[in-house]
This record gives C-alpha cells, sequence and structure tokens, in this order.
C-alpha cells in the first residue's frame, strides 16, 4: 500500500484523535482518514451521478 504524507492542522488532528483508540470507531489514525476519504469520494461519485458526470475522467 502506498504511503503518504500531509499537512494538518492541529485542532482537526485533535478532532480526529478523539476517535481513535479501544472502544472507538477507528483503530487507527490512518484508518479514520482511509475512511474519510472513502466516504469523501462516495459523495462526489454521487454528486457526479446526479450531474449525469459519471464515467467522465
Amino acid at each position: 500500500m502506498p504511503k503518504i504524507s500531509l499537512d494538518m492542522p492541529n485542532e482537526l488532528l485533535e478532532d480526529l484523535r478523539k476517535h481513535v483508540g479501544d472502544d472507538k470507531k477507528f483503530v487507527s489514525l490512518a484508518d479514520s482518514i482511509r475512511t474519510a476519504c472513502r466516504k469523501l469520494l462516495d459523495q462526489l461519485d454521487e454528486i457526479d451521478s446526479r450531474h449525469g458526470r459519471i464515467g467522465e475522467d
């Protein structure tokens, strides 16, 4: 799996960390970021579909 690096505001990072750990929604910070990216891409696909843009590159 490719690795990426990114800069993130500290307040966003701290908000994410509140949801990571034992008995929380995400097992790791990386898992939370991957999940957020997937959700964003699903939402963008839905918007594109409503506007007839699915299948365009």
